[in-house]
């Protein structure tokens, strides 16, 4: 690892994940996590931070960012938050308008966003579910960011990598959990080295 005294050498770029307990490794050990796997996938060219939080909602996501850039000085922040709007039943709009002014802070600190997707259990109804997943998609869109991938692909119709509570998956579904999010977030990582 590119340690220096006091931390990781200056010259090593900073991702930050900054997301609720899906990020945060709810239930798992925290070098199961999936960000822990991202740390160990990038090896000492990145530094992961997970400054994620369990049961974070897209406004104390909004509330904790500005020190959250200002402490670590990422190049990339991952955006991983909305759930617990979705699940408390919480106004989307209010939901779109906090993570729009998240990539926007990102966007200011001269950082890279990348938004990752989620989706609500079928039962909050259909136009519920429906109006929250398209909220990504339309952030992404306005904000000319990589398509989100939905965090769960791949996992979401499989009960047993969840565990007991269903919402949160298991150490070796985390795995799944990266390959989600490199989709995305590989080729961003390259862009930044490359310095596009």
């Amino acid at each position: 690892m590119a340690w220096a005294v006091g931390g990781w050498a200056a010259n090593v770029p900073t991702v930050l994940v900054f997301g609720d307990s899906l990020s945060a490794g709810y239930g798992l050990r925290a070098e199961e996590a999936w960000p822990s796997l991202l740390q160990q996938k990038l090896g000492s060219a990145w530094h992961v931070v997970n400054a994620s939080v369990s049961g974070e909602t897209t406004a104390g996501g909004l509330t904790r960012l500005p020190a959250a850039l200002a402490t670590h000085h990422p190049s990339v922040v991952l955006i991983e938050l909305g759930a617990n709007d979705g699940l408390r039943g919480l106004p989307l709009d209010t939901a779109r308008a906090n993570l729009a002014a998240m990539i926007e802070q990102t966007q200011a600190a001269g950082a890279r966003p990348v938004l990752l997707s989620l989706r609500l259990p079928p039962n909050f109804g259909a136009a519920y579910t429906t109006k929250f997943a398209e909220m990504y998609e339309t952030l992404a869109k306005q904000y000319k960011l990589p398509s989100p991938p939905f965090l769960l692909d791949h996992l979401a119709d499989k009960p047993e990598l969840f565990q007991p509570d269903q919402l949160h998956p298991i150490a070796r579904a985390e795995s799944q959990v990266l390959d989600n999010v490199m989709v995305v977030l590989g080729p961003v990582l390259k862009s930044v080295k490359h310095g596009k």
